[in-house]
């Protein structure tokens, strides 16, 4: 599985958590931290992110692919829209949460947010409404 990581970066025990989670190895990990100028326009700065990931367009089709979304919200949904775009589907997202009463501040791997699962529900209850 080739995770692709917008975020900080991932320690050994939190890839240990997402492989147990998905039931497959992360071969390729491409970390891309994440951090847009807010007063410039998003789309130049999403396609020049997007540039540095090389996968062909076969490759984003049909390889698994596991995302870890960047923070803020606004660059995580125009993010989604252009893999959905690449993919033909949503990509599966890591979801991190912080361990309770850590010191120093430590986060582990909460789940593995389905999208395509939760849109084909979404497009279910409209269809049954």
């Amino acid at each position: 599985m080739i995770l692709i990581n917008f975020s900080h970066p991932l320690t050994d025990l939190q890839r240990r958590q997402i492989e147990s989670l998905t039931g497959q190895v992360i071969d390729r990990e491409i970390h891309l931290p994440t951090q847009f100028d807010v007063q410039q326009p998003f789309d130049s700065q999403l396609d020049a992110l997007i540039a540095q990931i090389d996968l062909t367009p076969q490759r984003w089709q049909t390889e698994p692919i596991l995302v870890n979304l960047p923070s803020l919200n606004f660059i995580a949904a125009l993010l989604l829209a252009d893999l959905h775009g690449r993919m033909g589907y949503f990509p599966p997202c890591v979801r991190l949460r912080p361990v309770k009463e850590a010191v120093p501040p430590r986060f582990e791997v909460a789940e593995i947010l389905d999208l395509q699962a939760r849109r084909n529900m979404a497009r279910a209850a409209r269809s049954s409404a």
